[in-house]
């Protein structure tokens, strides 16, 4: 015991000197190490694995299961119970052959191999029902999972929404999308906002985003979109030519609703539960044939609340970046059809804020008149990776209601009839940002912002240093050296060929890299 309270105290210690001092040079300096996986590691085995709940169908009366082997299983199967307490219900399961598909990914870099997916969809169960599944060759088979099938009524129910998991998948995701489950554990299904991995087609880390998400994802159905990560050429050359492919374990390790426009199936769909229209967007490709189905979409829809997702920002949160194509394509339609919430990724960091309610528009897609009801817009992140926000968001007319950098965090939305509950989490559990939306009787909703209820914001500048610090009186003189330059990103590299600082300045749009010496005098 005396020993763990030494080791508490040493931590603090470290902690609040790299926080508060000037020139922390030990917290600089000290390198992480990062795992390596030998290739055998991610390599598929007659043993199921990457076993993931998504929908495909109706969620009252129907769930998808999908697996993955070796391309020696040929002939595969899942059974399902409803589930009992007594511990032989397998006695009354069902069992139904599985479709398989081939995926041949030998030719495209970073992918390399051959792996058998196997997918069934359940069909014909109880609404609001627990069921017991799993799934095999007969031989080798997955431990029994549990899931529970939607209620034909709107009745209450929750989700999480998480944004980029992408860098430090098995590291540092794995804890966020844990402590998401620990703090909703009866969510019924998880929205990912896009950019699930870095590279497209890396097996390697594809499995990182299988195991770090476990049993979670055997039992809390995925609702995934695609990022920009999500698509890239198969070979360096396409690359090279801008021939980006979606991710080629996309498809085959997905089984999502194939209801999108004619050949975006699986990347933008939508879905109905529990008295919620979701709308999938891909904001990677084919927009505008996306607008036109969503528009379709909208105008039958009969659900009282509305949520799109997708990956790019209808407003930017982070330094250097703009979708101004997708803002005036995406927002109007939400503007006229009062899309009740927008979950989003890319930019790394976090920002909430509240368009007006008119749907009198300008030319860039932004309201005219600023009101406090409109369609609520959220960016989150969940992995490791983290940018910087813009200063302020006077390009758009607008105020964001809730910040944060380098901060990871899921989000817990409740839908509780005319009300809808929002609430962000960070990776330990606090509560950082809250609110409710209300339905009234005629007009825009009823916004009551409770984030005064989270804890204090969380910047670059007070929280442990997400880059490397520069020695004390560099960065003044530095900045000195280049005028209207601000410093954006710090490196510290120590190897064979150099050790010193790797520095990016940004001026605007513009970003100026340079090398500096350990003492932080500019190289070059």
């Amino acid at each position: 015991m005396r020993i763990l309270l030494n080791y508490s105290i040493c931590l603090l210690a470290v902690l609040v000197l790299c926080l508060f001092f000037t020139s922390p040079a030990f917290c600089q300096q000290k390198e992480y190490k990062r795992p390596v996986y030998t290739k055998s590691w991610s390599e598929p085995s007659v043993q199921p694995d990457h076993i993931i709940l998504t929908f495909s169908g109706d969620p009252a009366t129907s769930q998808s299961v999908t697996w993955r082997t070796d391309t020696t299983v040929h002939h595969a199967l899942a059974e399902i119970a409803l589930a009992n307490d007594a511990p032989r219900f397998w006695l009354l399961a069902k069992q139904q052959a599985a479709k398989t598909e081939k995926m041949d990914a030998r030719g495209v870099k970073r992918a390399e191999r051959t792996a058998h997916y196997h997918s069934a969809t359940f069909t014909g169960l109880l609404p609001d029902t627990t069921y017991a599944y799993r799934v095999g060759d007969g031989e080798h088979w997955s431990e029994w999972f549990h899931f529970r099938t939607a209620s034909t009524k709107a009745a209450p129910f929750s989700f999480l929404y998480v944004g980029d998991a992408q860098n430090y998948i098995l590291e540092l995701w794995s804890r966020l999308i844990r402590s998401g489950y620990s703090k909703a554990p009866d969510a019924r299904f998880i929205i990912h906002a896009g950019d699930l991995v870095s590279d497209a087609h890396s097996e390697e880390q594809w499995h990182e985003w299988f195991t770090a998400g476990g049993w979670i994802h055997g039992m809390v159905p995925s609702v995934p979109v695609p990022g920009n990560h999500e698509y890239e050429g198969y070979t360096q050359e396409a690359e090279d030519r801008g021939q980006d492919q979606l991710s080629v374990q996309w498809k085959p390790q997905f089984t999502l609703p194939e209801n999108g426009p004619e050949g975006m199936e699986e990347t933008v769909y939508t879905l109905e539960y529990q008295g919620l229209k979701i709308l999938a967007l891909n904001s990677v490709k084919n927009r505008e044939e996306q607008t036109r189905w969503m528009e379709a979409e909208l105008k039958k829809n009969k659900q009282k609340w509305v949520i799109a997702t997708f990956h790019h920002p209808v407003f930017s949160a982070s330094q250097g970046r703009d979708n101004e194509a997708l803002r005036k394509m995406w927002k109007p339609l939400f503007d006229q059809h009062g899309v009740d919430l927008v979950l989003q990724g890319h930019d790394h960091s976090y920002v909430r804020n509240t368009t007006p309610a008119s749907a009198t528009n300008i030319v860039g897609g932004v309201n005219t008149r600023d009101q406090t009801t409109g369609t609520v817009y959220v960016v989150s992140v969940s992995g490791g990776k983290m940018y910087r926000l813009k200063e302020s968001w006077e390009e758009y007319g607008l105020e964001r209601d809730r910040l944060a950098e380098n901060t990871q965090l899921f989000q817990h939305i409740q839908i509780l009839g005319d009300t809808l509950r929002y609430q962000a989490f960070t990776a330990v559990g606090d509560l950082y940002d809250a609110f409710d939306l209300v339905k009234q009787e005629s007009g825009p909703n009823l916004m009551i912002d409770k984030s005064h209820q989270a804890i204090a914001e969380r910047r670059h500048h007070n929280t442990i240093p997400y880059y490397d610090q520069l020695p004390a009186g560099a960065e003044a003189k530095l900045l000195k050296s280049y005028p209207d330059y601000k410093l954006d990103k710090v490196k510290y590299v120590k190897n064979t060929s150099f050790t010193g600082f790797e520095v990016a300045l940004k001026k605007g749009k513009e970003t100026l890299n340079l090398l500096l010496s350990e003492a932080g005098e500019v190289l070059k």
